[in-house]
């Protein structure tokens, strides 16, 4: 009998608690609504599933079958030789650094494949070949012409004269697929960083040649019985990473821009709020803007309009999850409805008539959700298909976008008939400004007279504005969610220091209310407070999505280039940060604006601290080499006074330390600036 009573005891599954989940409401209220409605959630599984204290450390390699070798963690204060080694030999150092480089092989793949993606289409868009896509920013495309080496004029009977716009996009296409594959040379966008940046790459040997090259370069090195030190393993992560930040992100960045227009400041929503209970709700979740640009016209045509009518519903809300949603948010204004955390609880308000996912960041348990509900479920992408017997694929066409684009579309409408009555929307939601880039920036500084990023420059000079953060990257279940974000960016605004975000970041700053000129008056320093006031700006610029910290790089070069601050990136009184990382592109990204001289703090944890002498050659040694450095610590508060602690450092040593007071600078002043830049 006490056996029977054993056997058939079945324990109530560990739930999540949801205001230890999340600082934010509505999410708050759809795992409360999850767990009365027995849906299982990313949240629940945080709880139930530890992470492997040895994977942890980083120092568990499975690179060969003789392992899994698991080593012992490291014993405190390791003196002389660490005798810690897998079968073959390979030393801790060696399998963190190997597990460190693959994962920025990984992240650098995911972008820069994006990144190959945009170009192809871009291509076909040069050779006429697809006539749903134009080139709406010529004016982006004659910027970045030639960096490929691609002439914007000609001469005519000894006159210059402006080349077809169809030869450049031609030319620039043909040049910029070659990137990913070339076989001489180095990569084109890499003379756009500062010189002494640049000088600095070529002395090291890190000057990336072909994208696709250093990726392969790395999965090749860290083989078996191949590259074993860590810091020639390091150099190839850097080579890698570059190739990813300065090259096919970067292409990625701007041949959207070229393609889809330029982002200028828009306001719009954010929040699962955003959701309409009598329209046709579709989210779209990913990273590729190919298809949802598609689908945004599709959705806002009169013929899908008429058809939703036709079908009882009021219009069609599309939302955003992820990179998605700030790639169609900053160009059109289409709300997002929310984080990487937020995807599965999209489905569980039981209003979303279709969620449409492309790559990246998608959860596979999306269509374990979607079964509990009417939802339909769709994958776009040949590299991303689920195997769940519930999920649609229609594989997305470039030469057919916009066919697609109404399938896929009509397809949610004549699902809005199948809803159930049992629909919870949060009722929360937060007006956001975004849409912000190198261009709009200089724009909002000193309009299109004085357009420059001298007003930038001569705030930070005269103290008002102490630094500039970029606070980019994802959601981590194992962190409470947007905590990191929010705590963190609050406290640097606090202290006047400007914040440039991409990303799920950017996504929470907008559901917290920190991309209004309003939220300077409310949590910003009376330095920043004022510039915020004075140009009409939020305390946090909302700059897109993962692909697009780019635009933060081509920033800070602008801010170089205006005078009075350094001349380099390493020189200014800058940092970068990701709060709640989870990605391997993460991990690029780190490495790349390290390479690039920006020091540079991740929140929860960092894969290290088995292998204490390659942390300390990321940690300490390459600020030596590159002006950047890598950082870790989990609490936000502490975590932000290391950003501002450095941002100070930088200061004094450009001898700006105390705060001095606005001067109006004349044509010889500035020309000065520019000399000595």
């Amino acid at each position: 009998m006490a056996e029977e009573t054993k056997t058939s005891a079945v324990k109530a599954p560990k739930l999540a608690d949801p205001m230890e989940a999340s600082i934010e409401v509505s999410t708050q209220e759809m795992i409360r609504r999850s767990h009365r409605l027995q849906v299982e959630t990313v949240f629940d599984r945080a709880v139930t599933m530890k992470p492997c204290a040895i994977g942890m450390q980083g120092i568990c390699c499975k690179n060969c079958a003789m392992g899994p070798c698991r080593l012992p963690l490291p014993k405190e204060g390791i003196v002389g030789e660490d005798t810690r080694k897998g079968l073959c030999g390979a030393t801790a150092n060696t399998i963190a650094s190997r597990n460190f480089s693959r994962m920025v092989a990984a992240g650098a793949a995911a972008h820069s494949d994006h990144g190959r993606g945009v170009a192809e289409v871009f291509l076909a868009v040069a050779r006429k070949e697809s006539k749903d896509y134009t080139i709406k920013d010529p004016d982006k495309l004659i910027q970045i012409a030639p960096y490929f080496d691609v002439a914007t004029t000609i001469e005519v009977d000894g006159k210059t004269q402006d080349r077809n716009i169809d030869e450049i996009a031609l030319g620039v296409a043909e040049a910029a697929i070659k990137e990913w594959g070339k076989n001489e040379g180095n990569l084109a966008y890499l003379k756009r960083a500062p010189k002494p940046l640049y000088e600095k790459w070529e002395k090291e040997g890190v000057l990336p040649r072909s994208i696709d090259r250093e990726i392969v370069e790395i999965m090749h090195r860290t083989h078996m019985g191949v590259d074993q030190d860590y810091k020639n393993l390091t150099k190839q992560c850097t080579r890698a990473s570059l190739a990813d930040g300065w090259g096919g992100s970067m292409i990625a960045t701007d041949l959207q821009d070229v393609m889809f227009g330029s982002p200028s400041p828009l306001q719009s929503e954010a929040n699962l709020g955003i959701m309409k209970a009598d329209h046709v709700n579709i989210i779209v979740h990913g990273h590729e803007p190919l298809l949802s640009e598609m689908i945004v016209a599709a959705a806002q045509s009169q013929e899908m309009i008429d058809y939703a009518k036709e079908k009882g519903a009021k219009g069609i809300q599309l939302g955003g999850i992820c990179c998605t949603a700030n790639e169609i948010l900053q160009r059109h204004g289409i709300p997002t409805a929310g984080t990487f955390l937020q995807q599965e609880l999209a489905i569980i308000t039981g209003a979303c008539d279709a969620m449409i996912v492309d790559v990246q960041c998608i959860f596979q348990n999306l269509a374990n959700v979607a079964k509990c509900f009417h939802t339909k479920l769709i994958t776009t992408h040949p590299i991303a298909k689920m195997e769940q017997d519930n999920v649609i694929h229609i594989q997305f066409d470039e030469h057919y976008a916009m066919q697609d684009a109404k399938r896929i579309v009509k397809m949610a409408i004549d699902n809005f008939l199948n809803r159930g009555a049992d629909v919870m929307i949060p009722q929360h939601k937060a007006t956001q400004i975004a849409g912000f880039g190198v261009e709009s920036i200089q724009y909002h500084l000193g309009g299109t007279f004085r357009g420059s990023y001298y007003t930038l420059n001569d705030n930070i000079i005269n103290g008002r504005i102490r630094g500039i953060a970029g606070v980019v990257g994802c959601n981590n279940a194992r962190t409470q969610h947007n905590s990191e974000h929010i705590t963190l960016i609050k406290e640097l605004i606090k202290n006047d220091v400007i914040v440039l975000t991409t990303g799920c970041s950017a996504i929470a700053c907008g559901i917290h209310g920190l991309l209004t000129p309003g939220a300077a008056a409310v949590h910003c320093g009376p330095g920043l407070a004022e510039v915020c006031e004075t140009v009409g700006i939020p305390p946090v610029l909302h700059l897109g999505s993962c692909v697009d910290n780019s635009r933060i790089l081509l920033a800070a070069t602008e801010v170089v280039k205006a005078g009075g601050l350094g001349k380099d990136i390493c020189d200014l009184p800058a940092a970068g940060s990701a709060p709640e990382w989870m990605s391997e592109k993460a991990i690029s990204i780190g490495q790349y604006f390290v390479a690039s001289g920006v020091y540079t703090v991740f929140g929860y944890h960092m894969p290290l601290e088995g292998a204490p002498v390659f942390k300390n050659h990321l940690y300490k040694e390459m600020e030596a080499i590159y002006g950047g450095k890598w950082d870790c610590e989990a609490d936000p508060i502490k975590h932000a006074h290391k950003m501002i602690a450095h941002i100070d450092k930088k200061r004094k040593e450009l001898g700006i330390d105390k705060a001095r007071d606005r001067v109006l600078m004349d044509m010889a002043d500035r020309q000065k600036l520019e000399a000595e830049a």
